[in-house]
């Protein structure tokens, strides 16, 4: 009888921890996020093909997220006391990380990388 292996494998280990801590930047004040950041751009270099994808992933992920929370704060003050932007931009975010997470859970690249939604 073999037990079922509840470590992801150690290509896509640094993947999985990357997608954690992009999910933890939103109660660390960022913190986590842009050390997630720096090390996808390290390892984008010599990953596999799919694993570069998953990293250029995230990398699009952090930019167009800070692009769509500018917006967002700008139409906040623009629109007075309407916090509802911000919170879009957030369950985008979030979002696109799960996406990511499962597309690295099966081994394949995620769907979509170029694309400015999920």
């Amino acid at each position: 009888m073999t037990t079922a292996s509840v470590s992801p494998p150690p290509e896509t280990r640094v993947g999985h921890i990357l997608y954690l801590l992009y999910l933890a930047g939103l109660v660390s004040g960022c913190v986590t996020l842009l050390i997630a950041l720096v090390v996808a751009y390290v390892y984008r270099t010599d990953a596999a093909p799919w694993l570069r994808a998953h990293y250029q992933f995230l990398i699009s992920t952090f930019w167009i997220g800070l692009l769509y929370m500018v917006a967002a704060v700008v139409l906040s003050v623009l629109i007075i006391g309407l916090a509802l932007p911000p919170l879009l931009v957030t369950a985008w975010f979030v979002i696109r990380c799960i996406v990511g997470w499962r597309a690295l859970h099966q081994r394949l690249p995620p769907p979509r990388p170029s694309s400015w939604l999920w």
